[in-house]
């Protein structure tokens, strides 16, 4: 059995927050287990305790013996950590670290894939590497004074990795924490795409100063900069793209103007505006719905024109189909998991197996989990533990 240490590795960069002299079950090792039980489908901590002790001893020792340590634990270390160890670990551990070794994991193994050196060509998409943020709500997860856990996240656009994840603390919201979900992130080059609650100037002149793009929808909480597009000559404006779709018993037509800034537009870096449109209508031609949304973006016609932009906009809302597999393939806002960094944590190994499984070809990931639970050694060779 050949031992692959990549996650492994990034795992034992995570401090250990135990009286290191009495422990049997390194770290690494213990959430390279839990990693290997939610790729399989678990989903609380009695349900990886026992996915764990189900491990067969070799599988255990592939584990155990890259992760170090005194030779005398080794027998120790032949037995499955119990529940109790492993609530310790994922409730006590940095969780900050353990999203970047997760982060750092996946773009390296998207590197891996690609056969290229450099990790963020495995987000490029006609050859702009692009990044979602957006922010979801672990609602189970309540403090004592009843508040949730709120998280914000960044994912690739061409295979839907979260390469950064922070939490959003109860008195601040998600505006002032972008900066601190992308400081770890090297986005030099990348465009950045999120929600219209984050078209702020700040945040435009942070992306500028780190050398990245942006590409941002704008709605009523910029009431000046909205009515400066709103304003524009768009009913002469010719369509700069138009996308047909039939399906699910409608039809869906998507069109895109864009217009270079105005000089005087109340925000920096802007290069170009566009407007996109959307009309649903049934297959007997009545209008379903309509509905249309301004935007800016930094980038350049020549970087992105209307078919690509069109192409950023519509791909950013992918984020939203990761939050419905937390919810539910793995019952995230069911789950009562609330202790210092467990919420967390667990949403950052969720987003590690559904990232592994996509790296691996996997595009229906409940199938794909319910594939690798049947055998014990499947997640293993997914996270690229053993092969």
């Amino acid at each position: 059995m050949v031992v692959v240490t990549g996650l492994l590795d990034r795992f034992a960069e995570v401090g250990d927050p135990r009286r290191t002299g009495w422990v049997d079950h390194p770290v690494a090792a213990v959430l390279a287990l839990c990693a290997g039980a939610v790729v399989a489908g678990m989903r609380s901590f009695t349900a990886i305790a026992g996915w764990v002790a189900d491990v067969p001893a070799d599988l255990l020792a592939a584990v155990y013996a890259r992760c170090g340590g005194d030779s005398h634990r080794l027998r120790a270390r032949l037995r499955a950590p119990s529940k109790g160890t492993i609530w310790r670990v994922v409730t006590g551990v940095d969780a900050a670290a353990v999203d970047a070794a997760i982060g750092a994991w996946l773009l390296d193994r998207a590197s891996e894939n690609d056969g290229e050196n450099d990790a963020a060509q495995a987000c490029v998409s006609d050859g702009l590497v692009a990044l979602s943020v957006d922010g979801k709500t672990v609602r189970g997860a309540k403090d004592v004074e009843g508040n949730q856990v709120h998280l914000l996240a960044a994912m690739t656009h061409q295979q839907g990795l979260v390469v950064a994840q922070t939490e959003v603390g109860a008195k601040t919201n998600e505006i002032p924490m972008l900066p601190v979900l992308l400081d770890g992130v090297d986005i030099t080059g990348m465009v950045i795409l999120a929600d219209a609650l984050h078209t702020q100037r700040a945040t435009a002149t942070y992306l500028n100063q780190r050398g990245a793009e942006f590409c941002f929808c704008v709605k009523e909480n910029q009431p000046t900069l909205f009515a400066a597009l709103d304003t524009l000559p768009w009913t002469a404006t010719p369509i700069a793209y138009r996308q047909v779709d039939r399906g699910h018993g409608r039809i869906t037509t998507r069109t895109i103007q864009v217009l270079p800034a105005p000089e005087d537009l109340p925000f920096p870096y802007v290069d170009q505006v566009f407007l996109i449109e959307r009309y649903i209508h049934n297959l007997d031609g009545t209008l379903a719905s309509a509905a249309a949304a301004l935007g800016i973006t930094s980038l350049t016609s020549g970087r992105a024109g209307g078919e690509h932009l069109a192409g950023l906009v519509r791909h950013h809302w992918g984020i939203e189909s990761l939050h419905w597999l937390r919810d539910t393939l793995y019952r995230e806002d069911h789950s009562t998991i609330r202790t210092r960094s467990g919420p967390r944590i667990m949403a950052a190994l969720r987003n590690l197996a559904i990232g592994a499984l996509r790296l691996a070809g996997r595009t229906n990931i409940t199938e794909a989990t319910r594939w690798a639970n049947r055998r014990p050694d499947r997640p293993f060779t997914i996270l690229g533990i053993t092969t």
